[in-house]
């Protein structure tokens, strides 16, 4: 077992996040090797960390207690010969060690014997240093040889090699964990990586990747047929395997939108549901063998009934691809609003294209991450904080500005994220005036909730702003930001009808 962890693992390890360590590592509390960090450096830096602690160590003690259903039981443990697997390769690293104390303990043995020898050629003075050096050894082996102190770190690890898989990937350097019975892809996908793929079903045969080292199995039967020499060179497809051990694999990252490519799509209804009298959470659901790719942030086109269509942000995150989901507007008169509101039943057909648009999350930045939704805006904008927050992105701004309370459809989704996690701050404001039509006043009254907005956080400028909503709110707001002498490079705009 190596000493020397990834960030992900090591962050698993003593509870914290990927961005703790990355401050700790910067500041020069810890030090890193080549982007993974030593299991020294980390006691150092958090010497309370307990095996109780862990969240694979209560996961194993829930799955022990059965203190969930059977699905979820079956789901939380990876696949039983993964699991056997897993186990077998800590055995042999087990009986590696044990075959190195006995190898060690051989050699102690040969050692008395040599300073037996050693003894009876030696006189007065040189003798008695001779019966020091043997005392000073054997107190240094008893010492050593003692139970001592129990590293929780490694006992975890042994937790965490038995539950998941880091997958290293070529040429990123990147890295996620390989959790249950995930596929590669599925569990990338949690990650927030976007790896090529098409169907994710096993019958296109674009998730294609070759594993550089380490053990994978075949989960699931796919219809894509590898030749012999891509079976030689080792190119699996990600959406059909899983990682037993840890592995290294040669996979492409998506690096924007022009990777994406354009879809069409029979999604069904899966659910209608209600979040306030003018907007409805509409989620469909796309078949098995054929899910949306998209980049977080990006917009589809729907057509229902013969021929009405919207243009609508996805308001999900990429990780769940199968289940889309879509805050559609009441908007009386409007042949789609009117179809969906009135008509559109559970297991209707819709069509879906698409995606498009540029209003992703840029994460390479490294900045503060500001995002402020106007009204509608918090659809694109909820899809871009889970995608973040799936990123494990250190500080996370969210501020909902609506025109009236009953804008706020969702508020309890943001207070949720607020009460979680320690760097997300959830703010809601209203204007008291329907931010889709503009004029002096208005704009001027929507300055001054801006400026109070960055008068409270200075630090805003700083970071990268994102801005969704009616096209009136957010000219206004890019405007205000672009004069406090901000780059467009870190003002983000979506006009959300």
């Amino acid at each position: 077992m190596s000493d020397l962890f990834s960030l992900n693992r090591a962050a698993r390890l003593v509870g914290a996040t990927r961005a703790d360590l990355q401050k700790k590592i910067q500041s020069g509390e810890m030090f890193s090797f080549d982007g993974k960090v030593a299991i020294a450096e980390l006691l150092l830096c958090y010497p309370d960390a307990q095996l109780e602690d862990t969240a694979e160590f209560k996961r194993v003690t829930q799955i022990k207690e059965r203190a969930f259903g059977k699905r979820v039981f079956e789901r939380a443990l990876p696949d039983a010969e993964v699991l056997a697997a897993r186990i077998t390769e800590l055995s042999k690293t087990l009986a590696h060690s044990q075959a190195q104390l006995e190898q060690f303990n051989a050699l102690l043995e040969r050692l008395w014997d040599k300073f037996g020898e050693m003894e009876g050629q030696c006189h007065g003075e040189a003798r008695t240093k001779m019966e020091g050096l043997k005392c000073w050894i054997k107190q240094e082996v008893a010492a050593a040889m003692e139970p001592g102190f129990s590293n929780p770190l490694a006992i975890k690890d042994g937790i965490l090699s038995v539950m998941t898989a880091q997958v290293t990937l070529l040429p990123s350097q990147q890295d996620f964990l390989v959790e249950g019975r995930d596929t590669l892809l599925e569990a990338a996908m949690r990650a927030g990586l976007s790896l090529n793929y098409g169907c994710s079903g096993g019958n296109c045969g674009l998730c294609k990747g070759r594993v550089v080292s380490g053990q994978v199995k075949k989960t699931r039967h796919h219809d894509f047929t590898l030749s012999e020499t891509e079976k030689e060179q080792g190119i699996i497809l990600m959406c059909s395997n899983t990682a037993v051990s840890d592995i290294t694999l040669e996979a492409s990252v998506t690096g924007g939108v022009q990777d994406i490519p354009f879809q069409q799509i029979a999604a069904t209804v899966k659910a209608k549901a209600m979040l306030t009298a003018e907007v409805m959470l509409l989620h469909l659901q796309t078949p098995r063998s054929q899910r949306l790719r998209f980049l977080a942030g990006q917009k589809v086109s729907l057509r229902v009934g013969h021929s009405f269509t919207a243009e609508l942000p996805i308001a999900s995150c990429p990780c769940d691809d199968r289940n889309l989901l879509f805050h559609v507007r009441r908007q009386t008169g409007n042949l789609f609003s009117d179809y969906v509101f009135e008509r559109l039943k559970t297991g209707e057909v819709v069509e879906v294209e698409g995606p498009q648009g540029e209003f992703i999350l840029h994460e390479k930045s490294g900045r503060p991450l500001y995002f402020l939704a106007f009204d509608g805006g918090f659809a694109p904008i909820k899809s871009l904080v889970e995608h973040a927050m799936s990123l494990e992105v250190e500080t996370i701004h969210l501020h909902w500005i609506a025109s009236a309370p009953e804008q706020l459809y969702l508020p309890n989704v943001g207070r949720a994220w607020g009460d979680a996690l320690d760097d997300f701050h959830y703010s809601e404001h209203t204007t008291g005036f329907d931010l889709r039509v503009s004029n002096a006043k208005r704009e001027a009254q929507l300055l001054h909730h801006l400026q109070e907005m960055a008068g409270t956080d200075p630090a805003m400028t700083l970071g990268d702003v994102y801005l969704a909503g009616p096209e009136a709110a957010i000219g206004v707001a890019e405007k205000f930001f672009l004069s406090r002498g901000m780059p467009k490079t870190r003002v983000f705009v979506e006009a959300v009808r």
